[in-house]
């Protein structure tokens, strides 16, 4: 061994892998986050064709990632859209309805990770009720024919 070789300390070589191990999948500014907000991360999954969540909204802004499958996803005031499995999506949360969440396919199952905002003291999901979707039915983005 030369004097200029490094000795062994029997530890092994640092890795190189973290320099491209990171891939950014998604950045967004959310409108803002609840003063001591709650951070959770859930999984869901539905079973193939499931219509998924009824309209409902978040305390706070929720961040996803589908893991598996396709989720049909429609917040207010946007078109319905397919997210499919390796794609990301996000809400701003507080007064926006979400529309849609279910399983877009009918011989799969879906699932994706969501890592929200919760407002302390508030549900991290609450349903919309009938009455609320008609008063707002105007800020539904255009249904396909």
């Amino acid at each position: 061994m030369s004097s200029n070789e490094p000795a062994n300390t029997g530890r092994k070589p640092r890795s190189e892998a973290w320099k491209t191990a990171l891939t950014v999948l998604q950045t967004a500014k959310p409108p803002s986050v609840p003063e001591g907000a709650e951070v959770m991360t859930i999984l869901v999954e539905f079973p193939p064709g499931d219509p998924g969540t009824p309209p409902h909204r978040h305390s706070g802004p929720a961040f996803g990632y589908m893991l598996e499958g396709e989720m049909l996803f429609e917040l207010e005031g946007e078109p319905e859209r397919v997210i499919k499995a390796g794609e990301t999506f996000w809400e701003p949360g507080g007064d926006v309805i979400h529309y849609q969440d279910g399983n877009n396919r009918t011989d799969s199952r879906s699932r994706f990770l969501v890592t929200m905002m919760c407002a302390p003291g508030q549900p991290m999901l609450t349903l919309v009720d009938d009455e609320e979707l008609a008063q707002r039915k105007d800020r539904r983005a255009p249904r396909p024919a």
